[in-house]
């Protein structure tokens, strides 16, 4: 379906919108390590430690590294992303939460490209082409970088995701295996995908 939708970059005040697409994005993820700071006394929604994180003008998770797809001016969906560095940087893997360990093992493969870290719709607004207005966006983006092209890590369950992916002209990389937590959806196994330029 083609629709009038209107690309905008983020402001801080879409913070509250990003909390819960960067959640759906995540399917549940970023809802698990925010549980954390709420257990901390830190506030009492997971929503709230999103908002707050979306706020930031600093970090991967900030409205600064956002943009924003509208249809019917309202929010429809989001993609957050950044260059990664030529050089991978060293993590220690022995230091993460196990539940997040393949993904960094993964994102170092995707050195030199404009990683998609979050592309999410609000299900009314699925199918509708938001998403692919986004990874437009995302590509734009990437070319004024320099990088060598897109990359992303995308659930091998999420059928809907890879196919858009794929149409886009994505290949798959590398894939790790996914390592449940409280409340995840069942999901095998993360996929890296990359379109080089």
């Amino acid at each position: 379906m083609s629709e009038n939708i209107t690309i905008r970059p983020a402001t801080a005040a879409d913070a509250p919108s990003m909390a819960i697409l960067v959640d759906i994005a995540a399917h549940g993820l970023a809802a698990y390590f925010w549980s954390a700071a709420v257990r901390r006394g830190e506030a009492y929604s997971v929503l709230e430690i999103g908002r707050q994180r979306a706020m930031r003008d600093e970090g991967s998770f900030s409205w600064r590294n956002a943009s924003i797809a509208e249809i019917d001016d309202q929010i429809a969906a989001m993609l957050i992303g950044y260059r990664q560095p030529d050089e991978p940087e060293d993590v220690d893997l022995d230091e993460l939460d196990p539940v997040i360990r393949p993904l960094m093992e993964l994102e170092p493969l995707s050195a030199g490209t404009w990683y998609v870290n979050v592309l999410a719709s609000f299900a009314e607004f699925r199918g509708r082409g938001a998403g692919s207005a986004l990874m437009g966006k995302a590509e734009e983006i990437a070319r004024s970088t320099d990088a060598r092209g897109l990359s992303l890590i995308v659930e091998n369950t999420n059928e809907a995701a890879s196919r858009l992916y794929q149409r886009l002209g994505f290949r798959e990389i590398a894939r790790k295996p996914f390592h449940p937590f409280p409340g995840s959806t069942p999901i095998e196994s993360w996929v890296l995908m990359e379109r080089l330029f």
